[in-house]
């Protein structure tokens, strides 16, 4: 590869990654609009925002099958990070609209195993 080669080559792969960046950003919007009604349900069914059950289901739909390069593990702390604030944002909603919901669980203090 010529050194106009390798910058070409960067170039191109810059602009890619930006445009799923792009796409990313859409992609996590809307999931967090979702989010929005499944919190508005747990409101309704009186849940918590937490359930490791659930999340640990999600964790092992996103791994199951992988096809790589991304490793597991490194799926497993993206979508920890991802369901982190997603509970964080159900939280802050929760206490925004319905200031008298019981909170009985600490967003931040989740661990992933």
């Amino acid at each position: 590869m010529t050194k106009l080669e390798a910058e070409q080559l960067l170039a191109d792969s810059r602009k890619k990654i930006d445009e799923i960046d792009l796409q990313l950003r859409e992609l996590l919007n809307r999931r967090t609009q979702i989010v929005v009604d499944v919190l508005r349900a747990k409101d309704h069914l009186q849940l918590p925002v937490y359930e490791a059950s659930r999340e640990e289901a999600v964790l092992k739909k996103i791994t199951d099958g992988n096809p790589g390069p991304l490793d597991d593990a490194s799926f497993r702390r993206l979508f920890g990070t991802l369901m982190q604030v997603m509970r964080e944002f159900q939280v802050a909603r929760r206490e925004h609209e319905t200031p008298h919901a019981p909170q009985s669980e600490d967003p931040t203090s989740e661990t992933f195993e």
